[in-house]
This record gives C-alpha cells, sequence and structure tokens, in this order.
C-alpha cells in the first residue's frame, strides 16, 4: 500500500466559530493509495479524540500499524486498490497540526492557555480548506468512527455537496450529559494536577513521565469506553497473582490494566490537546446555528449510513436512531441505519472491525 505523510502549510486566516482567528496554521494529513487523474476516488477518514492521521500501515520503525488498519488498506473494506483515502490530524491535536502546544507565531514559545477554542465544525472547516487546496472537491465517502463520526456529520450538514456517502459510527448529534461528565473527571484530574502547572508544563518532561492526573483521567474515560460485559468477560473477577488479597494496595486485574493504560497514554498525548478536544466534543451539537435538529438535517444531500453498537454507553443506539428517525421524517430516502450486536461497548468501532466490515464494504460499492 501506498502511505505517505504530509503537511500543508496556511498562511490565510482560518475563521473559527468562537469568532477568533488561528493563523498560520498547518495540517498534517496522511493518505493511501492512488489518486486517479480526475480525483474521483476519495475517501476521507476522520478520527476519534486520540487518533491521528496514522489510520493504516505500518512505517519502518512503527511497532503497530495505524489505528484503523484492519479497516484500511489492498482488498480491505475501505480497499486502497480502488480509493484514494485520505486522513488528517485535527486542529488542536498533538500529532503535528497546529494546536496549543505548537509555537504561537511569530514567537518561538507555545500556545498553550492562548489557543483559541475549537469545535467540531472549526476542525471540519480546516480539513475542507486543506481539501481545496488540493483540488479535491468532491469525495466518494466520509467516514468516522465516534468524534470522526461527528466530524462526519459536520460534513454532510456545513459542505452538503462534498460527499456522496456519509458514514458515522458509534457517534451521537450532540454530546449527553453521561459523556460530558466523564470528560469533566479527566478535565479536573488534569488541571488540578500540580505538575500540570496551569498549562506550563515542561513538555519534554511530560512526555518522559506523564502526567498522574491525566492517567487517573484517562482511566475514568476508558470505563466509558467499555461496557459491564467486556469487563467482565475480560477481567471477571481475576487478582494479580504477585499480590496477596488482603494487602491493601493489591489490585485486581481491572485495576492493573488501567493504570498500565492510563499512565502509558499519559507520556505520549498531550494535556492540552485533551483538554481543549474535550472542550471541543463537549460543546458539540449538530443542530447549532439551526432551530433544531431537523432542520439541520435538512441540509443533507448524501446518502447516510449510520452504524451503532449494542451496548456503547458513551454514544448509545438510541442517540444514532435520533438521527435516522428525523431523516425519516424529513422525507429522506437515502439514509439507513444498522445497529451492530456488541457487548463490547463504544470502542468496538475500533476493536469489532469484523462485525461491519462488510456493510462498509457494501456501502461504498453501492
Amino acid at each position: 500500500m501506498l502511505l505517505k505523510t504530509l503537511t500543508q502549510h496556511f498562511t490565510n486566516p482560518l475563521y473559527l466559530e468562537s469568532g477568533r482567528i488561528l493563523e498560520p496554521y498547518d495540517i498534517v494529513y496522511e493518505t493511501y493509495g492512488t489518486l486517479k487523474d480526475n480525483k474521483s476516488n476519495v475517501v476521507v477518514v476522520c478520527h476519534a479524540l486520540t487518533g491521528s492521521h496514522h489510520a493504516a500501515g505500518k512505517y519502518e520503525d512503527d511497532i503497530k500499524a495505524g489505528w484503523w488498519d484492519g479497516l484500511i488498506g489492498p482488498g480491505k473494506a475501505i480497499d486502497t486498490n480502488r480509493f484514494f483515502v485520505i486522513c488528517t490530524n485535527v486542529i488542536g491535536s498533538c500529532f503535528g497540526t497546529t494546536g496549543p502546544i505548537s509555537n504561537a507565531y511569530p514567537s518561538q514559545e507555545p500556545y498553550r492557555y492562548s489557543f483559541p477554542v475549537i469545535s467540531i465544525k472549526d476542525m471540519v472547516r480546516a480539513q475542507r480548506i486543506l481539501f481545496d487546496k488540493l483540488g479535491i472537491h468532491h469525495v466518494q465517502a466520509v467516514i468516522g468512527g465516534s468524534m470522526g463520526g461527528m466530524q462526519a456529520l459536520e460534513f454532510a450538514v456545513s459542505y452538503p455537496d462534498f460527499a456522496k456517502k456519509i458514514i458515522p459510527i458509534a457517534t451521537t448529534h450532540a454530546t449527553s450529559a453521561w459523556a460530558i461528565a466523564f470528560n469533566k473527571i479527566a478535565r479536573e484530574a488534569i488541571v488540578k494536577d500540580p505538575d500540570f502547572k496551569n498549562g506550563y508544563y515542561d513538555i519534554k518532561s511530560i512526555r518522559q513521565k506523564g502526567l498522574t492526573g491525566m492517567a487517573i483521567g484517562r482511566m475514568a474515560g476508558h470505563i466509558s469506553f467499555l461496557s459491564h460485559d467486556s469487563m467482565d468477560k475480560k477481567f471477571g473477577r481475576e487478582y494479580k497473582k504477585d499480590d496477596s488479597l488482603f494487602e491493601l494496595f493489591g489490585k485486581f486485574q481491572v485495576e492493573s490494566y488501567l493504570e498500565y493504560n492510563g499512565y502509558n497514554f499519559s507520556k505520549w498525548f498531550d494535556p492540552l490537546s485533551y483538554l481543549y478536544i474535550t472542550k471541543a466534543i463537549n460543546i458539540y451539537d449538530l443542530s447549532r446555528g439551526f432551530d433544531s435538529l431537523k432542520n439541520a438535517l435538512q441540509n443533507i444531500i448524501a446518502e447516510v449510513y449510520l452504524i451503532s453498537f449494542k451496548n456503547d454507553m458513551l454514544f448509545p443506539s438510541s442517540e444514532m436512531r435520533e438521527i435516522y428517525d428525523t431523516l425519516n421524517q424529513i422525507g429522506t430516502t437515502k439514509s439507513r441505519f444498522k445497529e451492530i450486536d456488541s457487548n463490547y461497548g463504544h470502542d468496538a468501532f475500533l476493536v469489532e472491525i469484523d462485525k461491519f466490515e462488510d456493510d462498509i464494504r457494501i456501502m461504498l460499492d453501492e
């Protein structure tokens, strides 16, 4: 698979939903496959909260492949023998695209808290500007899970003519109080950690040592990505073999798992980016600027294929079904909804690809 990572620099201002301006800015993106001369075979993939532009494939030094490698590649559901796939790193992230730890031009110091609050709409607007720069004005599909699904829906509403098909997975039209509450725990844990230093932490030190508050917040968030059944099946009441049952700080396997993932995560994802992106997720509401969700969805002319998962606690199937029902109310005939039978939880869109890859293949073939 032909795999490339590229950076596009923009000097024109990016006008944000908040009324603020970001300039200049960079967008890092990754491409897979070969672009046809008439640019008619593009599929856009949008990443989730802690994802990046590296959605598939491996570079020479990579330990593991991109986060959706099971879905993207030669002969896979998103077939790079047919499609030219693009995945961009969103504004506000920490993997090369301009974010709070980028230098605030013209200084050589990071933005930190002076970085503007960004929204899902801003992330999508920046991507749309990138695609225009690349001469890509229409694509076969936009697909994404979780926050990536939010972006896919935003593309459909804000840029109706851009995509033929929109495939949002495990997402919602407006972030619920339940999801905001989990984000609050993570955000509070980060800002109250003394080593966070009110956003003026040493970036290199955090990458080496991590941040305890962020690790704790990630543990709480990780619970929302799973389900009661999946955690019980994976861990049950199994205790660490080297710990005594009556040792005060002895651990169950589930505790050890959360610790391991939480502390590792705090070394590779930036805490300020986490604050900014969770803020974007919290304020996400597809109907903002419209009288109702119904009015927002009336903008859509693309075919919409909605995929949800049973036992997704973060973005329940009922929230995606509401989108589908509303599309039906306004007479949209080019929409479908499928609930995947899964006990895994929200992260099923990343780990149970075998349960929906054939659906994606069919959707892209139609």
